[in-house]
């Protein structure tokens, strides 16, 4: 852990937190599209990123409208999705196959943990509570999966071939 690394996560963390928060009126609910979330294909190939992106997660979700669940669950769920990432990354970095593998832990993850969050605390009962997470978890899911194979998985391609890519990983490496 070094400075470099802690200030390149914090960077990140203001980044997605700013993300979401622009675009807060379809970055929380049952139907979002949290830009923010195209951020989750960099522990791919920077794996301290891994904590920006909670942190900035852990930001945004305090001022989003679930409160506390929200902050704890929807930050977890960006943790866990952005190790999975990080996983894939370490293990092969050069295959399309890996980098579309890479952006479906935050497509998962958000559909079933968020869509399960959203359906308790709009569920009155045990029985509203299932249909209401199937709803919810395929619209969280479709919302994810949109932001991350529409915005992430062509970062993932392209991202190492940018000029930038190259300033970003000498200053991550330093």
């Amino acid at each position: 852990m070094t400075i470099r690394k802690i200030t390149f996560a914090a960077v990140i963390a203001a980044v997605y937190a700013a993300l979401t928060l622009a675009f807060q009126f379809m970055s929380f609910g049952p139907v979002q599209f949290r830009v923010a979330e195209v951020l989750c294909i960099l522990p791919f190939f920077f794996p301290f990123s891994v904590w920006g992106l909670f942190v900035g997660c852990i930001l945004a979700n305090i001022i989003g409208p679930y409160g506390p669940l929200d902050v704890i669950f929807g930050s977890l769920t960006t943790l866990i999705a952005a190790l999975c990432t990080m996983a894939i990354g370490r293990r092969s970095r050069g295959a399309l196959a890996s980098k579309v593998l890479a952006a479906a832990p935050p497509v998962v993850f958000n559909a079933v943990i968020i869509g399960a969050m959203i359906a308790y605390l709009e569920s009155a009962t045990i029985e509203a509570f299932w249909p209401a997470f199937i709803s919810i978890g395929l619209s969280v899911g479709f919302g994810e999966l949109v932001v991350m194979y529409a915005l992430g998985l062509p970062a993932l391609v392209l991202l190492p071939k940018m000029r930038f890519y190259s300033s970003l990983t000498a200053i991550y490496h330093q």
